[in-house]
């Protein structure tokens, strides 16, 4: 597997809005898998958002405690992307096209490399229709593990093309 030849850490970075449903529930469902596959020392995972306004916070209760049911801890605080993720992070996946476009606005402005690559998570799907992870934020709880499921699938295809 190419991922235990690489003596460098491979960073993978997930980016929604706020950084309190959709990123840190792809960051963690990234990491429970690598713990399944006893690949955590080969990376480096985080998660952040475009925007401003959760910085510090834990995840959404309503996230964690679906999340929870599926045996799956967020434990990641809020923070906001910035240029020097564009220099640490391999891999940055947007979950949807607003915030694809201000990832790429924001290395457009700031980056000095072209290290990261930034895609989209759905990119990655095999089993869902959606273009986008849709933001369960405004939502019912109902719509916080329909979030889970998508997640799953794209994360767990994201792991596939890089192993």
């Amino acid at each position: 597997m190419e991922i235990k030849n690489h003596m460098k850490k491979i960073s993978v970075l997930f980016v929604c809005l706020g950084n309190i449903c959709r990123s840190p529930a792809a960051e963690a469902i990234f990491i429970s898998l690598l713990e399944q596959k006893g690949l955590t020392d080969g990376f480096i995972v985080d998660s952040a958002g475009t925007g401003s306004w959760h910085i510090g916070k834990k995840a959404d209760s309503r996230m964690r405690i679906a999340a929870e049911r599926r045996n799956i801890n967020i434990l990641s605080r809020a923070r906001q992307i910035n240029n020097k993720d564009f220099d640490e992070f391999k891999y940055i996946l947007a979950m949807d096209n607003s915030n694809f476009r201000n990832i790429q606005d924001l290395k457009n402005r700031t980056a000095s490399t072209d290290f990261a690559s930034i895609k989209k998570i759905q990119d990655f799907r095999s089993v869902f229709n959606e273009q986008e992870v849709p933001d369960p934020y405004f939502g019912g709880d109902e719509g916080f593990d329909y979030v889970l499921d998508i997640l799953e699938d794209s994360v767990n295809g994201f792991f596939e093309s890089i192993s």
